[in-house]
């Protein structure tokens, strides 16, 4: 008799034990009694459920991020394409009008395909492997800003190159912020600074908006707190976030470096 896996419920508490039972023979081969092997597999056990929350969670925040880029294609982008089309329309109708309009659709054309190229950009780090961590970073702030139209103060002191899965995982906290910063924060400014010391690297980013109640958010999925948090989960990190009503937010996200990748693609 075996079982690879039995629950037991006892002081308050869950353990799992996997065992088996044997016979005992004596040297010439007769039962004399049973042998009885147990092993504690608790902590196994738990480590699985915690995966399979973590799994969750992160299929979660990808269908949440998969909405938000589906919104913008349909309500911004397949719109001011609608439009586009319709002017395209008149102006057939009225081809006296052409030379005169058509500076103007040329660059509503140019925007939305800097909108789309935009978009991309957020579903594929590109320029974190072309750039490397801390230039491809910078240079996302420096578009977004200039997108919607605020002020992001980049700056960073980082010694060496990166890890690639580390500083993916710091771009993806450091987009999510910055996006909650344009929805939440009624401010068009923010500061970012990544930092290497004592073989960590942090991410902090701050604005000096109208703030949310930490706890209240954590419960919520509105901030994709939960997003950040369990992808810094994966490289070993961590994530603070300090918030208060008028006061501002700062999002600090640490992670370790244990063993730099040799193959890191990245520079500072």
């Amino acid at each position: 008799m075996r079982a690879d896996e039995e629950r037991w419920d006892r002081e308050g508490r869950t353990v799992w034990l996997r065992w088996e039972v044997r016979p005992w023979r004596d040297a010439e081969g007769v039962v004399g009694g049973i042998l009885i092997f147990a092993e504690d597999i608790t902590r196994r056990k738990e480590m699985e459920v915690a995966l399979s929350s973590l799994s969750r969670k992160l299929i979660d925040s990808q269908e949440q991020e998969r909405a938000r880029i589906g919104r913008e294609l349909h309500d911004d982008i397949n719109q001011r394409l609608s439009m586009l089309v319709t002017q395209l329309e008149k102006l057939r109708n009225t081809p006296v009008e052409i030379n005169a309009r058509l500076q103007e659709i040329q660059e509503e054309a140019l925007a939305i395909s800097g909108d789309v190229q935009a978009l991309s950009h957020e579903l594929h780090a590109s320029k974190l492997e072309y750039l490397g961590v801390v230039s491809g970073m910078k240079s996302w702030c420096r578009e977004f800003g200039e997108r919607q139209k605020m002020k992001i103060d980049f700056s960073s002191d980082v010694s060496g190159p990166l890890p690639f899965e580390i500083g993916l995982c710091l771009f993806r906290v450091l987009q999510e912020a910055l996006h909650n910063v344009v929805k939440h924060s009624g401010v068009n400014r923010a500061a970012v600074q990544l930092v290497e010391q004592a073989n960590e690297v942090h991410l902090t980013v701050r604005d000096s908006g109208r703030g949310f109640d930490v706890e209240e958010a954590k419960r919520g999925s509105g901030l994709g707190l939960t997003s950040m948090n369990e992808r810094l989960q994966l490289v070993k990190g961590e994530l603070h976030i300090q918030s208060q009503a008028q006061g501002g937010t700062t999002i600090h996200a640490r992670a370790p470096l244990v063993a730099k990748a040799k193959s890191a693609k990245a520079s500072s």
